[in-house]
């Protein structure tokens, strides 16, 4: 027995020694771009997963000023338990990747999207990896989607991302406004789909629709995920959970429809998120504040199982 327990001790430090988290930086004429690599194994290359976070100010962890739950982080350290590399990256302007004279006001969708290739060719340009894997959670899904279908990566995974453009997602989240705020919210996404700014936006809508943000959400409404995805060739995995209160489990569906090939999972029971949660929205919102509330636990050898049999 004590033989027994010295080996077991001995394979956990082992495993332990292999995963080495490591800094990784990509330079922008305005800054440097910031990001995690955790590497499974730094003994043996193999597959490396590009972890590219939500809407907001998220950072590579999945937290933001309004919610603390590590859900990208617990995400890295289950996928180097299963020997899979991943690195996840601060967007501009988030985290640690800290940009000169940074505006959001100048802020586009293609922005990101251009940042995601930049990250993708670093990690092609390393000889340590076997399959580059692409995966984006909410907004970064599309980020993800757009980059990969301009550099090709082994596969492509959608994590709770959207379905529909964003400005549908808007209009269907802000569906139960009471009336004259609701015409308001829809006014003003009427306008930005057509390019045009709202210079006087107030109340409870200013936060979603300030000016400095119209921009961006303009750039953001010309891009189809579905029509996207389905012009693409690569692998793909869709995972939505059907407690997810900020993507509904239509936009999931629709991106299967679009790309029949695609491999759809829905998870019960896992919300926005990606952490068990009923569909509740009190205590389905609680789960964005508990940063050890482990993730749903079908979400990793989901993830495990796609990529570990991804053809070339």
């Amino acid at each position: 027995m004590k033989i027994k327990l010295t080996c077991l001790l001995v394979l956990q430090s082992l495993f332990l020694w292999g995963q080495k988290a490591e800094t990784w930086t990509v330079k922008l004429p305005q800054g440097v771009l910031q990001g995690t690599l955790l590497r499974a194994d730094s003994l043996k290359p193999g597959p490396v997963v590009l972890i590219i976070p939500g809407s907001g100010p998220t950072d590579r962890n999945g937290n933001n000023p309004m919610a603390h739950n590590n859900s990208l982080k617990m995400l890295a350290d289950s996928l180097a338990a299963h020997n899979i590399s991943s690195l996840r990256i601060d967007k501009r302007g988030i985290g640690q990747s800290h940009l000169k004279n940074f505006n959001e006001r100048n802020l586009v969708f293609d922005d990101f999207v251009n940042d995601a290739v930049l990250w993708i060719n670093k990690l092609k340009s390393s000889s340590y990896f076997t399959k580059i894997i692409i995966a984006g959670h909410s907004q970064g899904a599309l980020t993800g989607l757009l980059a990969a279908c301009k550099t090709k990566p082994d596969a492509y995974i959608s994590l709770n991302g959207a379905g529909y453009p964003i400005d549908y997602i808007l209009k269907n989240q802000l569906s139960t406004l009471v009336p004259p705020v609701k015409k308001q919210a829809y006014q003003i996404i009427d306008s930005l789909k057509t390019g045009k700014k709202t210079a006087q936006v107030t109340g409870p809508l200013y936060m979603l629709f300030r000016p400095s943000v119209q921009g961006f959400l303009s750039s953001w409404m010309a891009y189809d995920p579905g029509k996207i995805l389905a012009a693409c060739k690569f692998p793909a995995l869709i995972i939505q959970g059907d407690t997810d209160l900020q993507i509904t489990l239509d936009n999931a569906l629709r991106l299967k429809k679009f790309k029949p090939k695609a491999k759809l999972i829905i998870i019960k029971g896992m919300n926005h998120i990606l952490k068990p949660a009923p569909k509740e929205q009190i205590p389905n919102l609680k789960t964005y504040n508990e940063p050890n509330l482990p993730l749903h636990p079908q979400l990793v050898p989901a993830l495990v199982r796609f990529i570990k049999n991804i053809n070339y």
